[in-house]
């Protein structure tokens, strides 16, 4: 019996903290509204500070399925380990929904940002 309540305790503490460490990062990275259309998304270029972001990717009708590719500028985005994997959605944002990325922290630069399931242009994303 002891055996199963300590398992108990260090499941729930683990959980605890896994919950609390997720709403502190949730705090901790600002948002970055984008939103696509047939073909391209809303938000042409954008400019922010140097920071943890989280993207949020709306489907006003575009295609049945969108996503979100984050790639360094000057390197080749058509090669996904060139991809900041952790600027994909998480799940595909369906006709009409929202999805959000996994927090994302961009370092000065440029990048580029475009959705290869609604062919999309490449825009730029500038970090200072």
């Amino acid at each position: 019996m002891k055996k199963v309540v300590s398992i108990l305790v260090i499941v729930l503490a683990f959980t605890f903290n896994s919950n609390a460490q997720d709403k502190m990062m949730d705090k901790a990275a600002k948002t970055i509204a984008l939103e696509q259309t047939k073909g391209e998304f809303v938000q042409k270029a954008l400019t922010v500070s140097e920071g943890t972001y989280v993207f949020e990717v709306a489907n006003i009708h575009a295609a049945k399925e969108v996503g979100l590719v984050l790639v360094k500028k000057g390197q080749d985005a058509s090669k996904p380990e060139n991809h900041i994997k952790t600027a994909y959605v998480t799940q595909v944002v369906k006709d009409g929904e929202t999805q959000k990325t996994n927090a994302t922290t961009l370092k000065k630069g440029e990048y580029v940002y475009f959705c290869p399931l609604n062919p999309t242009p490449q825009y730029t994303l500038t970090v200072q």
